[in-house]
């Protein structure tokens, strides 16, 4: 059972597995009982994030942004690899990460495995590893397996032959 002080004690949790099998939802559900908790959380697709941060590097705003990124007890980042990032936004996504490292708890969710990180995380695999030797040291880890809740009726209707 989860710690119900995780975010307490800056803990992170990853969700990994396949798609459909829930591990949005179960972030998005952890995220709702810290906010009623009166904690500050945000959720933010991981494309976006590389995004935003990317751009307030081209901007000179990027101390400013990772700051306000570290002012949530939660950070929950959604689909974590889902695009490949460049060099550049690698080295930008560890330094939001080491900031909150033991000091704040985020969630992340990805349907790739970490031993396929180097793939997803920029190809200099050294800041690759920080990154996941960050997020996972200090960590609660869930290897969701099974299908996807999104296809099971799906499958019944045409394992059926019914329309």
């Amino acid at each position: 059972m989860l710690n119900q002080i995780f975010y307490d004690e800056g803990t992170n949790i990853a969700f990994i597995g396949n798609p459909g099998t829930g591990k949005t939802h179960l972030a998005i559900a952890i995220a709702y009982t810290v906010a009623i908790r009166r904690n500050s959380v945000y959720f933010i697709k991981f494309n976006k994030l590389i995004n935003i941060l990317r751009n307030a590097y081209n901007e000179g705003t990027f101390e400013r942004k990772i700051k306000q990124f570290f002012k949530y007890k939660l950070l929950i980042i959604d689909e974590v690899g889902f695009n490949e990032i460049t060099p550049l936004e690698s080295k930008l996504f560890f330094q939001l990460i080491d900031l909150r490292y033991t000091n704040r708890s985020t969630i992340v969710t990805s349907n790739i495995t970490f031993d396929r990180r180097s793939t997803i995380l920029g190809n200099d695999e050294m800041i690759t590893k920080a990154i996941v030797d960050r997020l996972l040291y200090f960590s609660y880890l869930f290897n969701i397996t099974g299908p996807s809740y999104r296809l099971k009726d799906k499958l019944k209707i045409n394992e059926t032959g019914e329309n």
